[in-house]
Order: C-alpha cells, then structure tokens, then sequence
C-alpha cells in the first residue's frame, strides 16, 4: 500500500481557505435629537386698577348727600302718607288730617320729629338714597376706564339694589301706617293680608324705576327749550317728570292695597272695591304726586346736587 507523503501536495487543487473578508455596511447615521423651542408662558396680565382715588371723601359725600335730602323730605311725606291713609280708611278727611300732622310740626316740632312715623320715612329714604349713592360709587371705583367720580348711573344693579332696600323698608313702613291710622274699629294686632302687601311692593318697584332708571333714560329726548335749560337742566326735569307721571299708574294699586286692609269682612265684591278705588283716584293721585315730587323730585335732586358738589371738590 502506497504511503502517502505528508508533504505531498494532495487535494492542492481545493480551495484553500482564506480570511473572512469584511463587506462594508453602511452604518446610517442618527441626527441628534432635535431641541423642541420652550412654549412661551402668556404673559402675566396686569393687575386691575381700581379708581379708589378720595374713597373716604366720595363715601361721606353720599351718605352727606343721603341725609341731606331725606331730612328735608321726611316732615311732609310723614304728612301726606297719614292723610293718605286716614282719608281712605275713612277715620279722618284728607284736609283734617294734613292741618293736624301740620299743626304738630309747627307748635311742637320735637314732638313730631321724635315719633315712629316721621323716624319711619326718614329712615326709608335715607337708606334708598345712600344705596343708590353707594351703587354709583362703587361702578366709578370697580370701572377699568377712570370715569368721574359724581357720575351717576342707571343699570339693572341699581334698580335692584334701591327696590329691594325701599321696599322692605316702605312694606315695613306702611304696615306700621296702615295699623296706626287705618279704621277705629280694626284692631292693632291685624294682620296685613298678602295680596296687600304685593300691591305695595309692586307700587314700591314703578316709582322707583321711574326715579332712578327712568329720568337719565328719557333726559336727552325731553322738547326743552334753550331758554328753559337756562334755568331747568334736562336732568331736573326728568327727576321731577318721572316719577310724578308714573303715579297715574300706581295710585290704584295703592288704594286697592288699603282697600284689601281696611274692609277685611267678607262679602265685598270686586265691583265695590272698584268703585272705592275710582272714588279716592283722582284725589289721592294727586296727593301721591305731591308726595313723590317732593320724595325723589326735590329729594332727588338735592341728593344729586349735595353729591356731585362734593365730588367735585375731591377732583
């Protein structure tokens, strides 16, 4: 058997095996993250300025301004509500009435301011002036515009406001009045029925709607001549206009309330509680205007006179 050299160059024809060769991969290449831009935060906004400018001075100039004119008001108010009453309950005619409240005042004064029905009125108006006062000062301070500060204003919140403290206050008011000087024979521990006193605070709402609301409202169309604005601004006469003429409209609610009060029995019909109110309508119209002009016509513009002098003063 043949040996077979070691050296021999057997299998030289097969492949010889060579190194693993590399083959090129390209390798991608990642590009760094990129760098979101930070959101800009809004800006702070500024802080609301609030025109507090002499707020002590315009806080006493309405409550001034309130006492002012209820003070004035006050004695014959107090008056004419007690003829008002005492006329439609039948205890006593108007023109008796109004010459004794009258006469009270006149020879004893101190008698006649100290007692219930003139501390009464007193308080009713000077708490509706001071809050409509109150509703004007704080829409000049609380406005982001500086408007000046004896600016008077004629929105929702003020019709609100002044009604609800003159109402529950004139509900209180009259409740006291209607006992007091309502008929002889009605105890006074009567009771004031319901519908009464909705008849009296729907009253309460026309006038002052029609004293507060109503006069910036219908100034700029009054037909006032240069010569009368000479001596009337159109303002004043509003005040007076407004709520003089809204009482054609309340003066009935106003006497069907005492009406509802004062004949309590059953067995009165709605035709004779007509007619008692279309018998007092036109005298106690009259009187409910002399009442109211003086109440938030004189009233009125002594309060808006005594306020915007010293507003003035404060710049």
């Amino acid at each position: 058997m043949p040996k077979i050299d070691r050296n021999d160059s057997l299998g030289s024809d097969l492949p010889i095996a060579t190194q693993p060769t590399s083959i090129p991969f390209p390798i991608p290449r990642l590009s760094p993250p990129r760098k979101e831009a930070p959101i800009p935060s809004p800006a702070p906004s500024p802080p609301r300025k609030y025109n507090t400018r002499n707020l002590p001075w315009r806080i006493t100039s309405d409550i001034t301004a309130a006492a002012c004119a209820s003070g004035l008001i006050a004695p014959i108010i107090t008056i004419i509500d007690r003829g008002i009453i005492e006329n439609a309950s039948s205890r006593s005619p108007l023109r008796t009435s109004l010459l004794t409240s009258l006469t009270t005042l006149l020879t004893h004064p101190l008698t006649f301011l100290t007692s219930k029905p003139f501390l009464l009125i007193s308080t009713l108006y000077f708490s509706t002036y001071l809050t409509a006062n109150t509703i004007d000062t704080l829409t000049t301070t609380l406005s982001p515009t500086t408007i000046p500060p004896q600016t008077t204003h004629s929105g929702p919140a003020k019709f609100l406001a002044t009604t609800a403290v003159n109402m529950s206050l004139s509900l209180y008011k009259d409740s006291h009045f209607t006992k007091t000087f309502g008929p002889p024979a009605t105890p006074a521990a009567a009771l004031v029925p319901k519908v009464t006193y909705a008849l009296f605070a729907l009253r309460d709402s026309m006038t002052i709607f029609a004293s507060f609301n109503l006069p910036p409202l219908i100034a700029p169309l009054l037909p006032l001549s240069e010569g009368v604005e000479r001596h009337m601004s159109r303002a004043s006469a509003a005040q007076f206009l407004a709520p003089a003429g809204i009482q054609a409209f309340s003066t009935p609610l106003h006497l069907l309330g005492l009406d509802l009060f004062n004949r309590q029995e059953g067995g009165v019909g709605c035709r004779s509680r007509a007619r008692r109110v279309g018998r007092d309508w036109v005298g106690s119209g009259l009187m409910r205007v002399g009442r109211v002009v003086p109440a938030f016509g004189v009233g009125g513009v002594v309060n808006l006179g005594v306020r915007r002098r010293m507003m003035e003063r404060c710049g």
